[in-house]
């Protein structure tokens, strides 16, 4: 009988997954593979009552820091320390906690893959000491790495130019999306469902840029916006919703974590609209993809990269109104089936897998 490779998951907040890219990935992942290799998935602080011993047939270990904010550097170097002398390969996600790794290396060569995560340091939220450790770790990260992976060409270009590094692009899967019929009940409890509408899902952070969408559906009235986030975390948030809530076209929903409810509401859209300037492989752009949805998308490399150019691409405000108001039904089609064709063909969490499970071995 064939002893299967060990892999522990850092950086990840663990199983099971609630929101965000590397978590759902780390579902995945799990879950496709678990058969193949005996996976050890580090997780945040959480009670005791809420913890599990294991999930898709993968170890649960519990850290007692949180895997975003202050801690989170100290979480993923403790995750490294506890991993690196006990598995055979180690699955980094995100590079904070990499300034460890020459030190480690001194001790003990491990199959070590590291997730890139994008351009984190060149986010405006970050102060210039952070800035500056990000950059830093970025540079441990792709010098120490065994493997490298980013989730999207624009980012396996910039490691290449960068610092001479090969790395292997592997994105994101977005079929465990489903196209849903609208409900009764759930009519009930988003009553614009009744309406026709476009969507958008996003954090609120200013990198995203859900100032510009909303600008741009002022001045179309005529069409419905439905723009899903989580306002009350940022302030950025609390302030567009205090703006722009007295639309009667646009409708601000706060997050929906519940895939079901979120599946319905896209299932139902008209347009799906991806105003992410800073993501790699977003998961909110390939799940829409998934859903057969038309997308009109700000014009950036990595969402032009994402959609094999075959998304409507806006730079302001000014050019998705006139996007959004040219649209025809034929054109909507149209865009329709050439990203689904796409999202088929590559985002799919069995190809995903596959393609990490070749760095494990």
């Amino acid at each position: 009988m064939r002893i299967k490779k060990t892999v522990a998951i850092v950086g990840s907040a663990g199983l099971p997954a609630n929101y965000g890219g590397f978590e759902t990935m780390v579902n995945y992942l799990t879950k496709e593979k678990n058969l193949e290799f005996e996976f050890t998935v580090f997780c945040e602080k959480t009670p005791k009552n809420k913890r599990f011993k294991e999930f898709n047939g993968s170890s649960l270990m519990y850290l007692p820091f949180k895997a975003n904010g202050a801690q989170s550097i100290i979480y993923d170097i403790s995750s490294l320390i506890l991993s690196w002398f006990k598995f055979d390969a180690i699955l980094i996600l995100g590079t904070p906690g990499c300034i460890i790794l020459p030190f480690l290396k001194l001790f003990k060569k491990t199959n070590c893959i590291v997730n890139f995560g994008g351009l984190e340091w060149k986010r405006d939220k970050w102060g210039k000491n952070v800035q500056w450790y990000l950059k830093l770790t970025e540079k441990v990260a792709i010098d120490n790495a065994t493997s490298i992976v980013a989730d999207n060409q624009f980012f396996c270009d910039y490691i290449s130019e960068e610092y001479g590094k090969e790395s292997i692009l592997i994105e994101y899967g977005g079929d465990h999306t489903s196209y849903k019929e609208k409900s009764s009940e759930l009519t009930k409890k988003y009553p614009f469902l009744n309406l026709d509408y476009d969507v958008s899902v996003s954090r609120a952070q200013i990198d995203n840029n859900l100032h510009l969408v909303l600008e741009a559906y002022i001045n179309i009235p005529n069409r419905n916006l439905v723009l899903i986030s989580n306002y009350a975390k940022f302030e950025y948030g609390r302030k567009l919703k205090e703006k722009y809530s007295g639309y009667d076209n646009i409708i601000m929903q706060d997050a929906i974590y519940d895939l079901n409810e979120l599946d319905v509401i896209r299932s139902n859209a008209k347009v799906y609209i991806h105003s992410h300037s800073f993501c790699g492989t977003a998961p909110s752009l390939v799940e829409a993809m998934s859903l057969k949805l038309p997308i009109v998308a700000y014009n950036v490399p990595t969402n032009r990269f994402t959609t094999e150019d075959k998304a409507l691409l806006f730079s302001n405000e000014h050019e998705l109104s006139n996007i959004i108001q040219q649209l025809s039904k034929e054109k909507e089609n149209e865009l329709s089936c050439k990203v689904k064709e796409i999202a088929t063909r590559r985002y799919t969490w069995k190809r995903i897998s596959d393609n990490y499970a070749r760095l494990f071995t």
